[in-house]
């Protein structure tokens, strides 16, 4: 999958991608998602770049999963990052550049990133798209995609709360965390595993992974980043990206320790993604006082739906 090839309409190239293409992948994404914007009526709204740290995590966790495409003139074109966490599989980001809309490179991105995804044995294949973007809905729907529940992002403020990071056990310690961590999962969710992007995120440092114990051993935990999102701003929250808990009346004690997690760190609030197959979860956060501050919607290709698990709470953000 590394090397080029040709593989699309005039004359596109396919390979993988690198960190030294973060430069372009970056104007590119900012470019597509602004042009998105603007066809949906809002002309004055302008993506700006990402932090290029989060474009390091995203290429460095999908490994093969994260290609771009090239014109004649070595110019990129498009992209799709594919990530895996077991038998979870997801895409995102990926786009189109503007003037190649139209061409048949968008439907070539999505269904090369799911066949990789097939290749690798995930019985989950998703992505999530903006819900009032009915252009992208009815797109990823004749590729097969199904709409599902919203992905609903809360904020609240960071207050002082006891936390137990990975980062500050022992190296014993956090080995035997890090396999409690992804046995959790495995008994809520068979299949899926985080441990590769706990671990990519404590070597990248940006952020850590929060954890909640009790006598009997790890009962929960969020893997949060810290970094700013956006590049040349500051710190401004800590996000969860993965998050589990064996039981639903475990979330409140784990999400106010990622709350002074984001105090240590010296952040204003928490952000966690919360799938609205959760209704407790969502109720439980509204009522505790947490902002909606963003909304997408959640889409899976049909037959490669999501499992909820039927007891404790899974939520894997299909977002960098």
């Amino acid at each position: 999958m590394s090397a080029a090839a040709t593989t699309g309409p005039r004359g596109v190239r396919v390979r993988r991608l690198e960190r030294e293409d973060i430069g372009p992948l970056n104007q590119l994404f900012a470019d597509a998602f602004s042009d998105r914007y603007r066809r949906d009526g809002l002309a004055g709204v302008r993506v700006p770049p990402l932090n290029p740290v989060i474009w390091r995590y995203a290429i460095d966790d999908a490994g093969d999963g994260a290609v771009c495409w090239e014109d004649v003139d070595g110019r990129m074109v498009a992209f799709n990052v594919a990530h895996q966490s077991g038998t979870e599989g997801w895409m995102g980001p990926l786009a189109v550049r503007p003037d190649w809309q139209g061409t048949g490179l968008g439907k070539q991105i999505v269904t090369r990133g799911v066949e990789f995804l097939r290749s690798r044995g995930c019985t989950v294949i998703g992505l999530e798209t903006m819900p009032r973007t009915m252009d992208n809905i009815g797109f990823y729907s004749r590729l097969g995609f199904v709409p599902g529940h919203m992905t609903v992002t809360f904020t609240y403020e960071a207050k002082p709360a006891r936390c137990v990071l990975l980062s500050r056990l022992g190296a014993a310690d956090a080995d035997a965390a890090l396999l409690d961590c992804a046995r959790l999962v495995q008994r809520l969710q068979p299949g899926v595993d985080f441990t590769r992007e706990i671990q990519l995120t404590r070597k990248l440092g940006i952020g850590d992974t929060v954890l909640l114990q009790d006598a009997d051993g790890i009962t929960g935990f969020a893997l949060c980043h810290e970094a700013a999102l956006i590049e040349g701003r500051p710190r401004d929250e800590v996000r969860v990206l993965k998050l589990a808990v064996t039981d639903h009346a475990l979330l409140t004690p784990l999400l106010a320790a990622v709350g002074g997690y984001a105090r240590d760190a010296g952040t204003a609030r928490a952000a966690v993604r919360l799938q609205g197959d959760y209704p407790d979860a969502y109720q439980m956060l509204v009522a505790a006082g947490a902002r909606v501050r963003w909304t997408d919607r959640r889409m899976t290709l049909a037959g490669h739906a999501e499992v909820i698990p039927g007891r404790g709470v899974v939520f894997s953000n299909w977002e960098i």
